[in-house]
């Protein structure tokens, strides 16, 4: 069995900045403002949240099915 991570470093994919957040182990994160450039990021189309998508993990739940 895989040890499912936590922590994820997000990257904006407007301007690049990424920053280490902590992912929620029971629900999906649909919407996160970029710290430095305010770009709101919503997942890409058939993925379930932004750390599907942008960030360098998938999220928990998603880790414990693959």
């Amino acid at each position: 069995m895989t040890k499912i991570s936590y922590k994820a470093i997000v990257t904006c994919p407007k301007c690049g900045y990424s920053r280490k957040e902590t992912m929620p182990s029971d629900s999906c994160l649909v919407v996160y403002k970029c710290r430095k450039c305010g770009f709101v990021m919503t997942p890409k189309e058939g993925d379930c949240c932004i750390f599907c998508s942008y960030a360098d993990k998938r999220c928990p739940p998603m880790q414990s099915i693959a």
